[in-house]
C-alpha cells in the first residue's frame, strides 16, 4: 500500500506466503464472507476481524509500508508468517476496492482515527521499537572495540586455516584410495568431516562437504560429479590458505565462500528497484529468503538475503513485480550481486519497467563470465527474452523463437509446478522469463507473458 492508495495484485500477495499450504488456505479467506470491521489507512496499514472456529474472531493487522517489508500480527495460534488470515486480508484488500474501506478518507488530518484500538496499539508499538532499535544500533557501533574485534578475527582465521589443512588431507586420502571408497563409506564419513569444519568455524566448507556426501547416491555419472566438486573444494581450500596473494575482490569472495560474515561496503546506490523474484530455501536450522532486484536506472541486479529460524519465514518480504525506491549497499567480493537494503523512501508501487532480456546463448555466456570472478558460483541471474518453453523427451528447455539456441531447465525446475504455470502463460508464444542460469541449466523464477503484462511468480 502507498499513500496514493495503490493496491497489490493477488499474485504479489501470494508471493509472500511461506509455503504452498498457506497460499491455498489464504486464497480461501480472500473473500468478504468471513471478514468484518475491515479497514485501511493511508499510512500503510490494513486490518480486519476474521471469523474462525472459536467464539471470538481473529484480530489481523498488516503493516504494508514497514521499512523492512510487510509486517503481520494476528491473534490466531499459527506460527507461520504471514498466516493464512493475513494473506486472506491482503487478498481481500487487493481484489475489491469496497471490501476494505479507506479509513483515511473521512479525515485527512487523522489518517488512523478509524483504526481499532488493538490495531493502533500494535502499529504504535512497532514505531516505538523501530526508533529504539535505531538508537541502540548507533550506540553499539560507537562502543565497539576494534582491537578486540581484530583479535577475534585473527583467532578465527587460525582455526579456519587448521580446518582447511585437515580437509586437504582428507581429500588427498580419498583420491589416493579411489572414488569408489566414497560409495562404500556412506554418508557418515562426510558428516564427520563436516562437523570438523563447523568446529573450525568454517560453515561454508562444512556445507560443501555435506553436499559431497549426497553425490554417490545421486545416480549414474556420480564419480565425475564427485570429482568436480572435490576439485572446487580443493580450490577453495587453497585460495583460503593463500588469500594474502589474491587480489582483494577475489579474496573477499573467498572469505564469503568460507563462511565469514560480510557487511555492505561502499556508497549506497539509490534507485527504483524492480522486485524480480522471491523464494525460500530451508535446512534443519535456517530458512533463507532470496530476493532479486533490478535497478531500473543503474542497470544493476542485486540480491537481498534474509534469514529466519527453522520453521519460521524470514521477516523481509517484498511483492514481486513492484518497484521500490530505496538505497542498496553492495557487499564486497568480485562479481558478487549481494547487497544490503538501506533506507526506503516509499512503499513498493506498480511499474512498467522490465529488465533487459538476453537470448539463451548470451545468458550462458554471462554465467561463464561471472565464473571468472567467482569459480564457486552455482548460478547467475539472467532475464531471457522471447523464449518458448518446449518439452524435449523427458526434459524441458527454453528456446528462442528461431530455434537457434536453448537452455535446459534444471532438475529441480522439472519437478516444480511452476513449469506448468510457465507453459500455460506461454501457450506456445514467446515470453520473458527471469531466473538463475547455472551449470545444471536454468531455473525460472518469474515470467511476463507480454511487455505490458504483470509479473507472475513461478517459485
Amino acid at each position: 500500500m502507498t499513500q496514493q492508495g495503490v493496491r497489490w495484485t493477488a499474485e504479489q500477495v501470494l508471493a509472500l506466503a511461506p509455503d504452498a499450504s498457506s497460499r491455498k488456505a489464504g486464497s480461501k479467506l480472500g473473500v468478504a464472507g468471513p471478514w468484518s470491521e475491515t479497514g485501511s489507512s493511508g499510512e500503510g496499514a490494513v486490518w480486519g476481524l476474521c471469523k474462525g472456529s472459536g467464539s471470538k474472531p481473529y484480530q489481523t493487522v498488516v503493516d504494508v509500508a514497514d521499512t523492512t517489508g510487510p509486517a503481520y500480527k494476528c491473534s490466531c495460534p499459527s506460527r507461520k508468517f504471514p498466516c493464512k488470515h493475513a494473506l486472506g486480508l491482503l487478498l481481500l484488500w487487493a481484489g475489491d476496492d469496497g471490501a476494505v474501506p479507506d479509513a483515511s478518507a473521512p479525515s485527512a488530518s487523522a489518517p488512523d482515527a478509524s483504526a481499532p484500538e488493538w490495531a493502533e496499539q500494535w502499529l504504535a508499538g512497532r514505531r516505538t521499537r523501530a526508533e529504539k532499535k535505531s538508537g541502540t544500533g548507533a550506540d553499539a557501533a560507537r562502543s565497539a572495540d576494534p582491537e578486540a574485534a581484530r583479535r577475534r578475527a585473527e583467532r578465527r582465521a587460525e582455526r579456519i586455516s587448521a580446518g582447511a589443512t585437515e580437509l586437504e588431507q582428507r581429500l588427498t586420502d580419498l583420491l589416493r584410495g579411489g572414488l569408489a571408497t566414497a560409495e562404500r563409506a556412506g554418508y557418515g564419513m562426510w558428516e564427520e568431516t563436516a562437523r570438523r569444519m563447523v568446529d573450525a568455524q568454517a560453515p561454508g566448507l562444512a556445507s560443501r562437504v555435506r553436499e559431497l556426501g549426497a553425490i554417490p547416491a545421486s545416480g549414474p555419472g556420480w564419480p565425475m560429479r564427485l570429482l568436480e566438486e572435490c576439485a572446487l573444494l580443493h580450490l577453495l581450500d587453497q585460495a583460503w590458505l593463500r588469500r594474502e596473494r589474491l587480489p582483494e575482490p577475489l579474496a573477499a569472495t573467498v572469505r564469503a565462500r568460507i563462511g565469514l560474515t560480510t557487511t555492505p561496503e561502499g556508497p549506497p546506490v539509490r534507485d527504483r528497484w524492480l522486485v524480480l523474484a522471491q523464494y525460500d530455501t530451508a535446512d534443519a536450522k535456517l530458512t533463507t529468503r532470496r530476493i532479486w532486484l533490478y535497478g531500473t536506472e543503474s542497470g544493476r541486479t542485486a540480491l537481498l538475503l534474509s534469514f529466519g529460524a527453522a520453521g519460521r519465514a524470514p521477516e523481509l518480504a517484498l511483492p514481486v513485480g513492484l518497484s521500490l525506491d530505496a538505497e542498496l549497499s553492495p557487499h564486497p567480493g568480485g562479481g558478487q550481486p549481494r547487497a544490503g537494503l538501506g533506507e526506503r523512501f516509499a512503499a513498493p508501487e506498480p511499474t512498467s519497467a522490465r529488465p533487459p532480456g538476453l537470448g539463451p546463448w548470451e545468458a550462458a555466456a554471462a554465467y561463464g563470465t561471472a565464473l571468472r570472478d567467482d569459480p564457486w558460483l552455482d548460478s547467475w541471474p539472467v532475464t531471457l527474452q522471447g523464449v518458448i518453453p518446449t518439452p524435449v523427451g523427458d526434459s524441458w528447455q527454453l528456446a528462442d523463437a528461431e530455434g537457434k539456441s536453448a537452455l535446459p531447465l534444471t532438475p529441480a525446475a522439472l519437478t516444480h509446478p511452476g513449469r506448468w504455470k510457465l507453459a500455460a502463460l506461454s501457450g506456445g508464444s514467446p515470453v520473458t522469463v527471469f531466473g538463475e542460469c547455472g551449470h545444471r541449466g536454468f531455473t525460472p523464477l518469474t515470467a511476463w507473458p507480454d511487455p505490458a503484462g504483470e509479473a507472475v511468480p513461478l517459485c
